[in-house]
């Protein structure tokens, strides 16, 4: 039996990246993939097709996590479609890097809004769901940044930082009812965007890592997959490092 057979799963901002990653497993583990996106409506029906294909069922729904409304509306057109949600990958971030003496206010607002809001508002969607299911893994996208911190991503960092402290208070308030939450941290991993960044350098931020590579997003979405999936049932309120040892 696959991991993720008969479970529903919605993954915000699923349609590139690391995102697009943890829908591809999931999707060959059976689970039934309802991802979010902003813009194409081409690239979503494609990446549907492409989901269908492993094997699982999967539904692109155009939503803005960063609004509550939208939120709870993409939350209600799931569990109508789908009958309910069993897991809920907070994966939506993007960054505005920029030192702090010349980030602007718009800057900082906008990180905090899609990063660490977007896990509010789709959190609190998907409770009423799981509270009466008495069951739901919450997995939230972090990263090592908001462990360590990083010049030049004040607003970045706090927003992952945040991720993380709204992790265990979720575990902990609804840890009684068998909903765990926990944090992912990816460290270095090579996506569309790492490629068009200078090879050279590239190639030095993976030499100053333990295992020598940069990761890929498979890396990050079996454990995305094993958080979600009834193997972790035990686990809840961590946060853990996807970093080939970056931060040992």
């Amino acid at each position: 039996m696959k991991l993720l057979e008969g479970k529903v799963a919605i993954i915000t901002g699923a349609s590139r990246g690391i995102g697009k990653g943890i829908a591809e497993v999931f999707a060959a583990q059976g689970a039934t993939v309802a991802f979010t996106y902003l813009s194409s409506d081409e690239k979503a029906r494609a990446l549907e097709a492409e989901l269908t294909a492993k094997g699982g069922v999967a539904k692109g729904f155009k939503s803005d996590a960063s609004k509550f409304d939208d939120a709870q509306s993409l939350v209600d057109a799931v569990v109508k479609e789908f009958g309910t949600v069993d897991v809920l990958i907070n994966n939506a971030g993007i960054t505005r890097d920029n030192l702090l003496m010349r980030m602007s206010e718009d800057q900082w607002d906008e990180i905090m809004e899609i990063n660490l809001k977007s896990a509010f508002n789709l959190t609190k969607g998907v409770l009423r769901t799981m509270l009466k299911a008495r069951k739901g893994s919450i997995v939230n996208m972090s990263s090592v940044v908001g462990v360590k911190g990083n010049a030049g991503q004040a607003n970045y960092a706090a927003s992952k930082a945040g991720l993380i402290g709204f992790t265990k208070s979720v575990a902990a308030e609804l840890g009684s009812r068998n909903i765990r939450c926990n944090a992912i941290a990816p460290g270095f991993i090579e996506t569309e965007m790492t490629g068009a960044l200078d090879e050279k350098v590239v190639q030095e931020w993976r030499d100053a890592i333990p295992l020598k590579r940069g990761g890929s997003t498979e890396d990050v979405a079996n454990l995305a997959l094993f958080l979600a999936s009834d193997m972790s049932g035990y686990i809840t309120g961590q946060t853990i490092n996807v970093d080939g040892g970056m931060l040992m």
